[in-house]
């Protein structure tokens, strides 16, 4: 069993930035990778990033150059920079978790994230 809590999210301008945590149960290095993804009003969830137990990192098209996905194995702790918000950024964001690829993922509540205009 994974706990998730994802935190950091709000209401900003277009062109801010925020940065959402995602706090675990577990130790980050025993996940064998974890994910952000978000749902816009009426859309699907997509994956935005993902990072390993390794640490290598990876984007979703849609997010090279604005989303930063990084960990603090200290504090078991993801984290997702997002910087020169807009708003198509709206979205809850998930944090996801897959501690041993193809069993059992564990989701966070979500987070909101709006950006007016």
């Amino acid at each position: 069993q994974v706990q998730l809590v994802e935190s950091g999210g709000g209401l900003v301008q277009t062109g801010g930035s925020l940065r959402l945590s995602c706090a675990t149960s577990r130790s980050i290095l025993r996940i064998n990778i974890m994910r952000w993804y978000r749902q816009a009003p009426g859309k699907q969830r997509e994956l935005v990033a993902t990072i390993t137990s390794g640490g290598s990192t990876g984007y979703a098209h849609s997010a090279k150059g604005r989303f930063t996905i990084s960990r603090d194995i200290a504090k078991n702790t993801m984290y997702l920079q997002i910087d020169n918000l807009k708003p198509e950024d709206t979205a809850v964001y998930y944090c996801n978790a897959e501690p041993t690829l193809g069993l059992l993922n564990y989701w966070g509540q979500g987070t909101q994230v709006t950006v007016s205009s």
